[in-house]
C-alpha cells in the first residue's frame, strides 16, 4: 500500500488496559480519507480513550496507530501537525485573552504570519470582537467556538472531535453544525464521537458503535435511514453489555 492509498488514520488492533480494567480491546479502524466517521456508545465503551490513543496524548498498551501510512510512534510530531483536536477539555489558559491563547498554540506549531491567522480565526468562529478578552470571562459556548479556533488555526487535514457539542446552548450548536458541515465540503477527514444519534448520522459518511471496548458495529451511513440506525444502535448496546454480565 503507497502512502497515497493509505487510509488517513488506522488503528490496527488496539488495546488498552487500566490495571486489571480494559478500556479498549483490539480496536480495529480504517478511515479513508475526506470521510467523515461518526462514534456512538455508552458512556464507559471505550470511546474517549480511543480519541486520545489516536492524538498522540495517550500510549496503547498494544496495537499500532497509521497515519497516511506512516506509524505514530515513528514521527509523533509530523503526526500531530496534521490533527486537530477538539474535546471535553478546551486546553485554553483562563488568564489569557484570546488572541494570546491563539498566539501560543500558534508559536507551538511554528506558524507564520500569525497576527493575520489569528484574526481571520477569531473572526469565523464570531469572536472576532472578543480578542482582547480574558477567557475567564467565556461562557461556554465561546470557550467551544475558541477551541475550534485553537485545532483549525494550522489547518489540520485530519479532525478528531469528542462530543463537541455537550454542555451548549442552541445558538453555539448550531454554529458548530454549521461548521462541521462547511468542514466537510471542504474534504477533510474527521472522527466525530458523539451521543446525538440523529446528528451524527446525518454528518457522517460512516457509523461505528463501541461496546465495553470493542467496535460492534461499522458501516456506511447510506446503508440505513435514521431510524434503522436507531433501532440496531439500542440492540447493539443491550447486547453487547448484556454478553459481559
Amino acid at each position: 500500500m503507497t502512502p497515497d492509498s493509505a487510509p488517513a488514520v488506522a488503528a490496527i488492533n488496539l488495546t488498552k488496559a487500566f490495571g486489571t480494567h480494559y478500556a479498549l480491546r483490539g480496536v480495529s479502524l480504517h478511515v479513508a480519507r475526506n470521510e467523515v466517521t461518526a462514534i456512538f456508545g455508552p458512556n464507559g465503551a471505550g470511546k474517549t480513550t480511543f480519541l486520545r490513543i489516536l492524538s498522540g496524548l495517550s500510549r496503547p498498551s498494544s496495537g499500532d496507530v497509521l497515519f497516511n501510512g506512516k506509524p505514530l510512534q515513528e514521527n509523533p510530531e509530523a503526526a500531530r501537525a496534521q490533527i486537530g483536536v477538539i474535546g471535553h477539555q478546551s486546553f485554553l489558559y483562563s488568564e489569557l485573552t484570546a488572541a494570546e491563547n491563539l498566539t501560543f498554540y500558534g508559536k507551538l506549531y511554528g506558524l507564520s504570519d500569525l497576527p493575520s491567522r489569528i484574526k481571520r480565526a477569531l473572526e469565523e468562529v464570531g469572536l472576532g470582537a472578543r480578542a482582547g478578552d480574558r477567557v475567564a470571562g467565556f461562557s461556554r459556548g465561546m470557550l467551544q467556538r475558541l477551541a475550534i479556533a485553537r485545532a483549525m488555526l494550522h489547518n489540520p487535514s485530519i479532525l478528531f472531535l469528542d462530543e463537541p457539542f455537550t454542555g451548549l446552548d442552541q445558538h453555539a450548536a448550531t454554529m458548530l453544525s454549521s461548521w462541521l458541515r462547511r468542514l466537510r465540503s471542504e474534504q477533510r477527514t474527521i472522527l466525530l464521537v458523539t451521543h446525538d444519534l440523529e446528528q451524527g448520522m446525518s454528518l457522517a459518511d460512516r457509523i461505528a458503535i463501541f461496546v465495553r471496548g470493542r467496535i460492534v458495529f461499522d458501516q456506511s451511513t447510506s446503508a440505513m435511514n435514521a431510524e434503522q440506525f436507531r433501532r440496531a444502535y439500542f440492540e447493539y448496546v443491550a447486547a453487547g453489555e448484556g454478553a459481559e454480565r
